[in-house]
């Protein structure tokens, strides 16, 4: 089973505001229609973001989903197309075990940087990176001996 939710109000009013409307009003990730691979991830708010600038952004949500899975974190392609953001990660991988971990509950942060030559500006609410879910496999040789047991947040 998988699935996105919100990060509780304690960890929002944390990382983000103690904006209880706010929290209550954002949506969780969707896919815009049903041949969509990936579930859009919204703005909590307006983003203002100058040439060659980088910032970390909340998501305000978490995800989870089966062992043998991963969840990618994609720029949007017609994010990068008009606006020539990128993800300073490039890809971000989220493992299963980072849902509900000790240090920050799993809340997903997502870092960009603007490319372009000019300040951009995107509005609160609309989709900018998505989030694609996938199987992985592993090697015939991996020794389950040799894996650290538990989780590492």
């Amino acid at each position: 089973m998988r699935d996105f939710e919100k990060i509780s109000f304690e960890r929002f009013k944390n990382d983000i505001s103690d904006n209880e409307e706010l929290y209550n009003s954002y949506l969780l990730p969707m896919r815009s229609s049903e041949s969509t691979a990936g579930y859009d991830i919204y703005l909590l708010d307006d983003l203002k973001i100058m040439p060659n600038e980088i910032k970390k952004i909340p998501t305000g949500i978490k995800a989870h989903f089966e062992k043998d899975e991963v969840l990618f974190l994609i720029v949007r392609s017609s994010t990068g197309f008009k606006y020539n953001i990128r993800l300073c990660n490039q890809v971000g991988v989220i493992d299963a075990d980072y849902y509900n971990n000790k240090d920050n509950e799993g809340h997903i942060w997502i870092k960009i940087q603007n490319e372009n030559d000019k300040e951009i500006f995107i509005e609160k609410g609309q989709a900018i990176v998505q989030g694609i879910f996938m199987k992985y496999l592993t090697t015939d040789s991996d020794n389950r001996k040799n894996i650290v047991r538990g989780s590492k947040y």
